[in-house]
């Protein structure tokens, strides 16, 4: 293969891993998190916007709290979960931007004075982010079991403001028994490139 990451890498970051379903009951360290985030903090968005936010749901009350917001599907996994992550678009991110990108300070006011435009820009950049997390997840590793199942704007006004938009929950910790399903099919690379 032509990649650079070793073939093991590549199975801890994609060919093994799975959303995992249960976990054990292995903590989760603050340490470890802070690992993650120091990793996947480099990766790519639109002019080094950062507007991904992190809610670590740790303490019992908290948790009882985001479980009733859970699609019913998702509950017992997410009561059950080592450490749970709610990952969220601040959509108020270009505050940042004159420090965050010094090349071009004044992108803040050009680009995004709107705020349907900072929504979408923050949207789309944070679920970037998200899957970085996710891969950093991976490389900890750890296993993620990510989901959209939630009444958004329960979780919204419980744990973040009108200016935070909810992506998605994260389940985060090591796989338990019967973790993850089968791995499913994916599309071949010729139903999915062109070349023009």
């Amino acid at each position: 293969m032509s990649l650079a990451l070793d073939s093991a890498a590549q199975d801890l970051l994609f060919r093994e891993a799975r959303t995992a379903n249960t976990f054990t009951d292995e903590p989760v360290s603050e340490e470890q998190v802070q690992a993650i985030y120091d990793l996947v903090k480099f990766g790519p968005t639109a002019f080094n916007q950062t507007p991904l936010r992190i809610v670590l749901v740790r303490s019992a009350e908290a948790r009882e709290r985001l479980v009733g917001h859970m699609a019913e599907g998702n509950r017992a996994k997410t009561a059950t979960a080592p450490l749970v992550a709610i990952l969220a678009a601040d959509n108020e991110f270009h505050e940042e931007l004159p420090a965050l990108f010094p090349a071009f300070p004044q992108a803040k006011d050009v680009f995004f004075s709107e705020r349907p435009a900072r929504e979408n820009a923050a949207g789309l950049n944070a679920a970037l982010q998200a899957a970085y997390f996710i891969v950093g997840v991976r490389a900890a590793g750890l296993a993620a079991g990510p989901m959209t199942g939630f009444d958004a704007a329960g979780l919204q006004k419980e744990f973040l403001d009108g200016d935070h938009t909810p992506l998605m929950v994260v389940n985060i910790g090591k796989p338990g028994e019967d973790a993850s399903y089968p791995r499913s099919p994916r599309l071949s690379y010729d139903e999915v490139v062109t070349t023009v």
